[in-house]
């Protein structure tokens, strides 16, 4: 393990970069100042965060209504008035029920997932935590990649459309849209040591 402090070369990226002069023993012992970059931080990393928070909460409560439907528990969702829309077929179609799970209760468990991913660490996660930051984004890609099918599945196999599975992609792509940015700077930040 690295204890020396991290010392910053030039400028304010580049300090920033490095976790300001702090030593890795220092950000492992110091959830307060995580706490407070989480509540009070006013960095783009940080806003992108809890947009991401946002969005996965947004993605839940899409999943939270079609799991509903799979399990049981409600016998119809509703639909906007719009022709081709009929949830209760896309989320009870074969495509929807893979090795026999329902997939809303996978996407739950995706999007939770984000939750504490997101919010752990402080505002200079990228360069005190990169590999984090790095799988973030491959997490989010593949959930988008997963989603992306999903779409695809709903007008070419189901010949119907489900706004809570649209919801929910759309929350997917949002999701890796905003964690790319976090771990381009943790590659720097990688490539830099």
């Amino acid at each position: 393990m690295r204890t020396e402090t991290l010392q910053p070369t030039t400028g304010a990226a580049t300090q920033w970069l490095r976790g300001a002069g702090r030593s890795a023993e220092q950000i492992r012992r110091d959830p307060q100042s995580a706490r407070d970059d989480l509540r009070h931080g006013s960095s783009g990393s940080l806003w992108r965060r809890r947009a991401i928070v946002g969005a996965s909460l947004v993605g839940l409560a899409s999943m939270a209504a079609t799991t509903l439907l799979q399990t049981g528990i409600v016998r119809h969702l509703p639909d906007p008035p719009l022709p081709g829309f009929n949830s209760d077929q896309v989320n009870l179609s074969d495509t929807a029920f893979p090795f026999g799970i329902p997939d809303g209760s996978l996407a739950l468990l995706a999007f939770a997932a984000n939750l504490p991913l997101t919010a752990f660490g402080g505002a200079d996660r990228a360069y005190e935590r990169p590999w984090l930051s790095l799988a973030i984004a491959a997490k989010a890609a593949a959930d988008a990649a997963v989603s992306g099918w999903y779409f695809y599945q709903m007008p070419a196999r189901e010949k119907a459309w489900c706004g809570y599975c649209i919801t929910a992609a759309f929350a997917s792509f949002v999701v890796l849209a905003l964690s790319i940015p976090e771990a381009q700077r943790a590659v720097a930040a990688l490539w830099s040591r």
